[in-house]
């Protein structure tokens, strides 16, 4: 069984470059799979192999100065969830496009997932999911608002025109692992919103500890791995990728009409070419032959 490790922290790196091929060779040493960003805000990413690949590549993450605070959220799979390893650099760890956002300056309250249900429950706070529209598609708290964004870019824009919305509200925020949280809700403080609070350690953390009869959570998590979503307990979900949009598809999505393996389904019928369908049938039917 390997342990699939999804990391991120925010501090100081000068020197992200420097970094990058002595963190990829380690992880290749280490016989890891995966993708870490590194920026100068920090690092971001998932990766996955032995117990002790992991360990030796977090502590060596944890020697940087400024990281040793780095954690991590773990869960496992039978199979390698990603088909190589992968360090690259980025001028943000979570793409935001707003400069002026620093989440080692403030961020809002952060709130255990066990303590979670009771602050979502209360009739002043307003529940945002922080993802992107096909991560919410699969699944989310009950109650929460679905920003509607193709990307997480686009939040600052859809707060801006519904902000209103949310007068004398504690805005309570969540995404998969809360790396999305640490910039959005420092973003709505320096917007003058008083009352932030995010789930600790991000939806998975919450399906891990929070037993089933007692969740507020509906549906599936998407994860950016060829698991492509997880249930309670951190269990692989049923949901599989469209080859052509890579999107999710859950077992009823793949029986409607407009679903072809590798060539299309009903979100990406329209969005396509038949010359692009005929080219992702043909690297279909190169997957099959090589099994």
């Amino acid at each position: 069984m390997l342990i699939v490790a999804a990391l991120y922290h925010f501090a100081k790196l000068p020197d992200p470059a420097l970094r990058q091929e002595p963190l990829l060779d380690l992880c290749r040493a280490q016989g890891l799979c995966g993708t870490l960003l590194l920026a100068r805000e920090g690092i971001n990413g998932t990766i996955a192999g032995p117990r002790e690949g992991i360990d030796a590549v977090l502590a060596h993450i944890r020697g940087w100065p400024g990281f040793g605070g780095l954690e991590c959220k773990e869960s496992t799979a039978a199979t390698p969830p990603f088909a190589r390893m992968k360090v690259r650099l980025k001028s943000e760890i979570v793409t935001m496009g707003q400069p002026d956002v620093d989440p080692t300056a403030a961020v809002g309250s952060y709130v255990d997932a066990r303590d979670w249900n009771e602050l979502i429950s209360a009739p002043d706070v307003a529940v945002i999911d922080t993802r992107n529209e096909y991560e919410v598609q699969i699944g989310t708290f009950q109650g929460a608002v679905d920003p509607g964004t193709a990307s997480f870019r686009d939040f600052p824009a859809w707060w801006e025109e519904n902000a209103h919305r949310f007068h004398n509200k504690r805005i309570a925020m969540f995404c998969t692992g809360g790396i999305r949280c640490e910039k959005s809700t420092n973003y709505l403080m320096s917007q003058g919103v008083k009352d932030v609070f995010h789930l600790k350690g991000g939806i998975l953390k919450y399906l891990e500890e929070v037993p089933q009869d007692d969740s507020l959570w509906q549906g599936e998590c998407f994860v950016f791995d060829q698991r492509v979503s997880l249930g309670h307990g951190l269990q692989q979900g049923q949901h599989l990728l469209c080859h052509a949009c890579r999107r999710p598809l859950s077992p009823e999505d793949r029986q409607r009409p407009e679903y072809e393996e590798g060539a299309c389904c009903h979100r990406c019928v329209d969005e396509y070419t038949e010359a692009d369908r005929e080219r992702f049938r043909e690297r279909q039917r190169q997957f099959d032959r090589n099994g």
